[in-house]
């Protein structure tokens, strides 16, 4: 069986910072809709539809236990992420040396130590 595209991709799931918080939140251990919603000034509802999103992402995975929905943070996705930021890696690597190489410069023709 062929495995679909993602309806959402890692970036857009991210997008949103309540989204962001939902992973914090779940990166902390497994919670169900309830639990999660309490952190959210919004309804449980609406919080639903965050979480629909980030698994349509594969950010998140769900599992039934009895009548409640549980919800757990599943990384993988992320290295996408992570493989994208890490090209422009060089960009702060550049700026930080630059920092130190100024730091340096400084505190030799202030004779500091």
């Amino acid at each position: 069986m062929a495995q679909t595209a993602p309806k959402h991709d890692v970036f857009q799931a991210i997008a949103d910072p309540t989204r962001r918080k939902l992973l914090k939140l779940l990166d902390e251990g497994e919670m169900p809709v309830t639990a999660l919603s309490g952190h959210f000034p919004m309804s449980r509802t609406a919080v639903s539809k965050h979480l629909r999103i980030l698994a349509e992402a594969g950010l998140v995975k769900e599992r039934k236990v009895g009548r409640e929905t549980r919800y757990r943070m599943d990384p993988d996705p992320l290295l996408e992420l992570r493989r994208w930021l890490s090209y422009f890696e060089r960009y702060w690597e550049n700026k930080m040396a630059a920092l130190k190489r100024y730091v340096e410069e400084e505190s030799e023709e202030t004779g500091e130590s």
